[in-house]
């Protein structure tokens, strides 16, 4: 009895500690899970800690339902929009980049290591795919907003590469184990049945979590458990059916946060929280496996692979993927960097282990020191070289006080609540000429704790409380109007986006005169939007600029795939 005690206490004081770490590590720029690593070295046998954890299977098993979690939710988090611009370079990154990264680090791997090269390409695939963990926590937790093209392709590819490195991890073991004598059939036929049963079986899967959960009527609080259950579900069958079960959850993430859904701000604050917890006990785990002693003879070689990997093998897998989508060579330079390892590699170095190979000990060792690379050099300048290839842009989400109204039949509609301060635009600049958009009906304002009766546009001041009912779509807009804007200076939106705001369907020409422009002739007939997309020769995103003699065009405002407005900077 007193053991159980003792564990439920010193657990909760390290699960509470790893929480609480993350704001220390925030203000440091520390990548948090490279923390909870540390902490479970720490914990384990030749740390102070010295508990002693050596059970593969158990590892494996927990860190399975771990990343399954976490992927579950990173589908939920993206955006179905976002693959206007990301879905296509990010397919190519998660499937024909991976190979290129694999077997380019595989490669130098077997000639360094001196191995068999088909044990130095299991290496190159272990190491092969970015971690979606390691990319969702850190472009999140860093409160980082990039150019969509840019941070979608990152998403989309960190939460659907896992499934190549797995297929590639799985076949190559087989045929180390097993000794196959046709590869390229074996191969193929394993491609195709985990891909294919996985997409199946997790787009149907979430259509029917979906389906489930609209129809079901229970408490709010059990809507959440519902859909992890489900999700959970979906995973364990496209495994059992020998799919890939990390692709069918990814997907059945994605429909379920892209599809009207009942309680759905219940299921993703949850998700939200239970991710978290899925990656703090994951990584702390993975830490306690690990026997730091055993990470010193294998140094220099990890080093040097890792090198190759960050170096060399990533940044031109990304090159040639990306060539047939013409992305600015800025925007090459950060994917190809933010090519982070994390959890997915340890743990695909565990299944070697698991299945007898006998250079596995090393190939765990040298994965798990190339990770702590990986998060130490990439992980720690993510935000630095973001701002020095100038891929931020104007953060467009703010927290305010929020909430969905499920109203069966209706439009989604949600009720959110505005706290004005002093540099909010609509008291700072005293506006006379916003509207609010149609959606938009005010429910109250509150001022020095007395609802008034009336809503002056031109008597709002800081302090007052302002409570909407307004269309998600709207909220953009809103927020625009009433958030106080917390970014720097650079990314003020007349600094970012310019003294003056066009529409997308001026004429070029028009423009020319009023402003006294230098633009080519040949363009005169042209809209602005037209002008842009001719010059840019690539889907266009919000921040994307075109110098035009003293000033610079750039895209302020999207409108689905087209470009609705245009800021106008004059260049000093």
């Amino acid at each position: 009895m007193d053991l159980t005690n003792q564990i439920i206490f010193f657990g909760s004081l390290i699960l509470l500690g790893s929480v609480l770490s993350s704001v220390i590590t925030r203000r440091l720029g520390v990548p948090l899970l490279l923390v909870f690593l540390f902490i479970g070295m720490l914990l384990g046998e030749q740390g102070p800690g010295g508990i002693e954890f050596e059970d593969i299977q158990m590892a494996h098993l927990f860190g399975s339902l771990a990343l399954a979690i976490i992927l579950f939710d990173g589908g939920m988090r993206t955006p179905i929009d976002s693959f206007r611009v990301g879905l296509r370079p990010a397919l190519g990154l998660a499937t024909i980049g991976v190979i290129i990264t694999a077997g380019i680090t595989g490669a130098f791997a077997a000639w360094w290591l001196g191995i068999n090269w088909m044990l130095g390409f299991l290496l190159g695939a272990i190491v092969g795919s970015t971690d979606a963990a390691a990319v969702f926590s850190l472009l999140h937790s860093q409160g980082l907003e990039l150019k969509q093209r840019v941070g979608s392709t990152l998403e989309i590819e960190s939460g659907s590469n896992d499934p190549m490195a797995i297929f590639l991890t799985i076949v190559l073991i087989e045929l180390l184990v097993g000794g196959h004598g046709n590869m390229g059939l074996t191969v193929l036929w394993e491609f195709i049945r985990q891909m294919g049963l996985g997409a199946l079986v997790g787009i149907v899967g979430g259509l029917g979590l979906v389906w489930l959960i609209n129809r079901l009527e229970i408490s709010q609080g059990l809507y959440p458990l519902v859909a992890l259950a489900g999700g959970l579900s979906i995973f364990g069958l496209a495994s059992v059916m020998q799919g890939s079960g990390f692709l069918a959850i990814y997907l059945a993430g994605l429909v379920v946060g892209n599809r009207p859904m009942q309680a759905s701000q219940y299921v993703n604050r949850f998700h939200d929280g239970i991710a978290s917890l899925a990656q703090i006990g994951m990584f702390l785990m993975l830490g306690l496996l690990v026997t730091p002693s055993e990470l010193m003879p294998v140094a220099v070689d990890a080093l040097l692979i890792a090198a190759v990997l960050i170096l060399v093998a990533r940044p031109l897998a990304v090159w040639l993927c990306l060539l047939p989508f013409n992305f600015p060579w800025r925007e090459q330079v950060f994917v190809g960097w933010v090519g982070l390892r994390g959890a997915v590699p340890i743990i695909l170095a565990l299944f070697p282990m698991l299945a007898g190979i006998e250079a596995a000990g090393m190939l765990f060792n040298i994965v798990f020191f190339v990770v702590i690379i990986s998060l130490l050099v990439q992980g720690w300048t993510i935000t630095p070289v973001a701002r020095w290839l100038r891929l931020e842009v104007p953060p467009t989400t703010h927290v305010v006080q929020r909430v969905e109204l499920d109203i069966p039949g209706q439009q989604e509609l949600e009720l959110v609540a505005y706290r004005l301060a002093d540099n909010t635009p609509v008291v700072r600049e005293k506006w006379t000429s916003f509207t609010l958009p149609r959606s938009v009906r005010v429910v109250a304002h509150v001022r020095d704790k007395i609802i008034l009766d009336t809503l002056d546009m031109l008597d709002l001041r800081a302090g007052d409380y302002l409570y909407l009912l307004a269309a998600p779509d709207d909220l953009t807009v809103l927020d625009r109007l009433f958030v106080a804007s917390s970014a720097p200076e650079r990314l003020s939106e007349r600094k970012f986006f310019g003294e003056f705001v066009l529409n997308g369907y001026a004429k070029v020409g028009d423009l020319s005169l009023i402003y006294g422009l230098k633009l080519p002739e040949s363009a005169k007939d042209m809209t602005l939007e037209e002008f842009i997309l001719d010059r840019l020769n690539t889907s266009p995103v919000v921040g994307d600029r075109l110098q035009c003699g003293e000033v610079e065009l750039v895209v302020r405002e999207m409108a689905a795939d087209r470009i609705a407005r245009v800021g106008l900077k004059l260049n000093p």
